[in-house]
């Protein structure tokens, strides 16, 4: 009764229905287009493509973020992957370039900016992997491009790429809000219901548990998304008093905030990272006939050292993207140019030290838990879970499935409080809404 009584809740709302019912229909014009074949390719002729964005781990990766449209030769079959990749790089030349961090801090016309160089820059790379995405569909399926018809296809396929940023921006604008990161979590979740009943047909007719073994695969499942949803919402929060101030006869500050330091400031960015790098082994290892070697032993996505490897690459990752995105000295300068200060902490140099020390502590067990995560699938598939069925078990999917549906969940809870409503749950609350 009270789901129901929520979901009543909802749909009174005018603004929040018509936000969920926009972000649904583009949602179906982003499915619809992911099974729509590029001019000229017959549909019959892509199976090779597929057996092969199974082996390859890279295109396994793309075909997962692209929702199935990659190993389709989908007009939308390069996803939103080139435009995170230049939003990526963005960001990473705002934290070293000055005129970029200038642009950062100009407020809503520097920011206007930033979005205008990150379209330039995703068509840039949406032309670049176009092109090689339909050499690679040449080499595969055996298809012969002229010069006219390759240039072609190069434009549909970054026609559809800017196609589905848009869609993310009008789903962001119009929508529920955050339309990138709910496309990724669409095309991953796609996948799911053809994983499950695979698994679940595969382990009835197996010898090795059955049912029974299909009910520890769902338990653990559930732990491991528990355990997800505990590293995305971890905080420490730290305690910030502001100084009180008398203008005219009103009184200013005075009151206590927390600045909410996350455990995994990084997000899934370190395992984005750390997966770029041990493709290269795998990539080395394709072109090779050698069934020994480095490349070879670094080849096995399963293997130990594969994994090990993997691990200490995220480790550090972590730290990486925490040091460069996290600025304790930025935060100290802020904190004392508003009169605050944490209490037993002098403002300046110390209190950048005493932040960063924080950081340096919950950092370690965020990144320790995170590359647990990213390795649950190797310990899936080792157990014998189908290889598309174990991808859920952690890594780049899980962790990006719980954070959208996490934020999406905030949207929703924070229009029903504005109207005076109960939240989505009776008891608890979600971390990170309005308040």
């Amino acid at each position: 009764m009270k789901f129901i009584q929520t979901l009543k809740n909802i749909w009174k709302i005018e603004d929040l229905r018509k936000r969920l019912t926009i972000t649904f229909m583009f949602i179906l014009i982003y499915r619809f287009g992911c099974q729509v074949v590029l001019p000229g390719i017959d549909p019959n002729h892509l199976q090779e493509l597929a057996k092969f964005t199974n082996k390859s781990g890279l295109m396994q990766l793309l075909d997962m973020f692209s929702g199935g449209a990659f190993a389709q030769a989908s007009v939308f079959a390069l996803g939103i992957m080139p435009y995170i990749t230049a939003s990526i790089v963005i960001q990473l030349m705002g934290m070293v370039m000055p005129s970029f961090q200038k642009m950062q801090r100009e407020g809503e016309s520097g920011r206007m900016k930033l979005n205008q160089y990150t379209r330039y820059l995703t068509v840039a790379i949406l032309l670049v992997q176009g092109f090689a995405y339909l050499l690679n569909l040449s080499h595969q399926v055996g298809i012969t491009f002229s010069g006219l018809r390759l240039a072609l296809l190069t434009l549909v396929l970054s026609a559809g790429g800017m196609f589905i940023m848009w869609l993310g921006e009008k789903i962001t604008d119009k929508g529920i809000g955050n339309g990138i990161s709910l496309i990724i979590f669409v095309g991953i979740i796609a996948r799911f219901p053809i994983a499950f009943w695979s698994e679940f047909t595969g382990r009835l007719t197996s010898s090795q548990g059955g049912l029974v073994m299909f009910l520890v695969e769902i338990i653990v499942l559930f732990a491991v998304t528990a355990g997800a949803v505990m590293l995305t919402q971890g905080t420490r929060k730290v305690p910030v008093q502001y100084a009180k101030r008398i203008v005219g006869n009103k009184q200013y500050g005075g009151a206590r905030q927390y600045i909410p330091l996350k455990v995994n400031a990084a997000n899934v960015m370190p395992i984005i990272f750390a997966q770029a790098l041990m493709f290269i082994p795998l990539t080395i290892a394709g072109f090779s006939s050698e069934g020994s070697g480095f490349a070879a032993t670094f080849a096995d996505i399963n293997g130990f050292w594969y994994n090990v490897v993997y691990f200490l690459l995220i480790v550090a990752f972590t730290y990486f993207y925490t040091a460069i995105t996290v600025r304790p000295t930025q935060m100290a300068e802020e904190m004392k140019k508003n009169s605050g200060f944490i209490p037993g902490i002098k403002p300046g140099k110390k209190t950048a030290e005493y932040l960063d020390s924080i950081m340096s502590r919950i950092t370690l067990p965020g990144s320790i838990f995170l590359g647990i995560v990213a390795i649950m699938p190797a310990f899936a598939r080792l157990m014998g879970v189908n290889q598309n069925f174990a991808q859920f078990f952690g890594g780049t999917s899980l962790l990006i499935s719980v954070g959208v549906v996490l934020d999406t969940l905030q949207q929703i809870e924070t229009h029903l409080r504005m109207h005076h409503y109960d939240g989505l749950m009776k008891s608890g609350k979600i971390k990170g809404r309005a308040s």
